[in-house]
């Protein structure tokens, strides 16, 4: 099984694991607690912009819950608002305010609801050391993963030269 968390988009082979009940969802459940799935039972995890849902004091669990039902030699994409990048965006003098404004609805959530609120910002450096304690022997980093067209991939903003990609993607290897 290929269990993309948080997600709304069907995709062949993906089955979908929301903490709302939605259209086209397969299970219900939170990302903290995937203790509905057996160990060694997912062949890859795709979270796009949902690790930052987690609370502080849950995310080394949450992590170790992930390695957990990931088969051996398994993937997890994750995707999360890059910190580094909203933060250059925001304190940019060129930045207008509706880029600014956007930046701290990346970082703090869009509040649309009880689940929209974002605990924790992340770095390449931060997010690959709580993975690699939760077990995952290698972790790196991507552009883009190109599996669903969703935030992962979204770079609203140009820097003078390209788009800048606002997700921090990285896979890691069980």
């Amino acid at each position: 099984m290929k269990l993309n968390i948080g997600g709304e988009q069907k995709k062949e082979g993906w089955k979908i694991l929301n903490i709302q009940k939605k259209n086209g969802v397969d299970f219900i459940g939170d990302i903290s607690d995937l203790s509905q799935f057996s160990e060694n039972s997912v062949e890859e995890i795709y979270a796009s912009h949902v690790v930052e849902h987690v609370e502080q004091s849950k995310v080394e669990s949450t992590f170790k819950g992930i390695y957990r039902v990931l088969k051996n030699n398994g993937k997890l994409y994750i995707s999360v608002p890059d910190m580094e990048v909203l933060c250059r965006i925001f304190i940019s003098k060129e930045a207008p305010k509706s880029a600014k404004l956007h930046t701290l609805r990346m970082i703090y959530g869009g509040q649309i609801d009880k689940y929209d609120f974002h605990y924790c910002g992340w770095n390449y450096e931060l997010l690959k050391d709580s993975i690699i304690k939760a077990g995952f022997k290698r972790v790196e980093k991507v552009k883009f993963f190109g599996l669903f067209d969703d935030t992962s991939n979204f770079a609203p903003y140009n820097n003078g030269k390209e788009n800048v990609p606002i997700s921090l993607n990285v896979i890691a290897y069980k």
